[in-house]
C-alpha cells in the first residue's frame, strides 16, 4: 500500500511508478494524470485517471484496449499475462475450466474478436464464469462503439478495483459488496449459536464451488460476513445451513429421523458492490428467509 499523501508528494516519475500498472500496459495514463495533484480523495485519484483516458486520442485508447488479455487466452494460460490479471482470471476460475468451458471460451474470443477486432474485456472479479459467459454473449449483438465504450467502462472497474488495493486514503472506493447472514430460532425464541453454515457457488455445469463456511455465535451471526472487501461475483448461491445438528443438540423433540436436515437457501446476485443479508427463521418444522441490507 502506498498513501495518497505520498502520491501527492512525488515526481512524475515516482507517481507513474507507483501507478503505472493500474492499467494495463499503460503508464502513460499515470504520466498523464500526475498534472491534476494534489488529489483529495481517492476518488479524484481515480477520476482524473479516468480523465486522461477519456482524453487520448482514439489511437491510444484503441491501444490500451488491445492490451488486455483475452479470457482463457492463450497468454493466460501460458502465464504471460500481468500479475494482476492472473489474479483477477483466477478469481473467477478460469484458470481451471473443462475441456469442454474452454472450448466455448475459445469460440466466444474468437467471434468477438472477428466483429470487434479487440479483446473482450470484462471486469473479472464482479462475476461468475456463468455471468462472464452471459455477458459474452449479450455483447457480441452490440455495435463497434457499444463495444469501444463497454471496454472502456469495464477497464475502469478493474483500475477502481485494484488502485482501492493500493493505495491507502481517507476514502475508499464503492467496489466491494458484502454477504451476512443470522440464524434464528423461532421455536425455542433465541439467536441459534452453534449452526454450521455453508456458502456455495452454483454454476450452470452443477460444479458446485464451495466459498465459505462458517459456525454462528451466541448472536446467531457469524465472526465476519461471509464475503467482504471484494465484488460479490454476479451469480446464483446457495447458503446451507445444518438446522438438523443445531436442533439434535439441544435436545429439542423432533421425530427420528427429523423433519429438516440441511436447509438450502438459493439466491442469486445481481449487484456486486451491493449489501446481501440473508437471515434464516427456523422451527424443526418451517423455516423462512429475506434479502436484508
Amino acid at each position: 500500500m502506498i498513501a495518497l499523501d505520498a502520491l501527492n508528494a512525488a515526481d512524475r516519475d515516482q507517481f507513474a511508478a507507483a501507478l503505472g500498472d493500474i492499467f494495463e500496459h499503460a503508464p502513460w495514463v499515470a504520466h498523464e494524470a500526475h498534472a491534476a495533484r494534489p488529489f483529495p480523495t481517492l476518488a479524484a485519484l481515480l477520476a482524473a485517471l479516468a480523465q486522461a483516458v477519456r482524453s487520448a486520442a482514439p489511437a491510444r485508447q484503441l491501444a490500451l484496449i488491445k492490451g488486455h488479455p483475452d479470457l482463457a487466452g492463450k497468454a493466460a494460460r501460458a502465464g504471460t499475462i500481468t500479475t494482476d490479471s492472473q489474479a483477477e482470471q483466477a478469481s473467477a476460475g478460469l484458470d481451471r475450466l473443462s475441456e469442454e468451458e474452454l472450448a466455448r471460451f475459445q469460440r466466444l474470443n474468437s467471434a468477438y474478436g472477428d466483429k470487434f477486432g479487440i479483446p473482450f474485456i470484462i471486469c473479472v472479479r464482479r462475476h461468475t464464469r456463468d455471468s462472464i459467459l452471459r455477458q459474452f454473449e449479450r455483447r457480441l449483438h452490440n455495435d463497434q462503439a457499444a463495444e469501444h465504450d463497454a471496454a472502456l467502462s469495464e477497464i475502469f472497474r478493474i483500475a477502481a478495483l485494484r488502485l482501492d488495493g493500493r493505495v491507502s486514503a481517507p476514502d475508499r472506493l464503492k467496489v466491494h459488496g458484502r454477504l451476512s447472514t443470522h440464524v434464528l430460532d423461532t421455536y425455542g425464541g433465541q439467536a441459534a449459536a452453534g449452526v454450521v453454515v455453508e456458502l456455495v457457488e452454483m454454476p450452470g455445469t452443477g460444479d458446485f464451488r464451495p466459498i465459505a463456511q462458517a459456525v454462528t455465535n451466541h448472536d446467531g451471526r457469524t465472526d465476519r460476513p461471509l464475503i467482504d472487501g471484494r465484488p460479490i461475483p454476479i451469480g446464483v448461491y446457495e447458503l446451507r445451513f445444518a438446522v438438523g445438528d443445531y436442533f439434535a443438540r439441544r435436545g429439542t423433540p423432533v421425530a427420528d429421523p427429523a423433519f429438516l436436515d440441511v436447509v438450502p437457501v438459493r439466491f442469486s446476485v445481481a449487484e456486486p458492490e451491493g449489501r446481501y443479508h440473508v437471515p434464516l427463521l427456523m422451527t424443526p418444522w418451517s423455516y423462512s428467509t429475506y434479502r436484508g441490507s
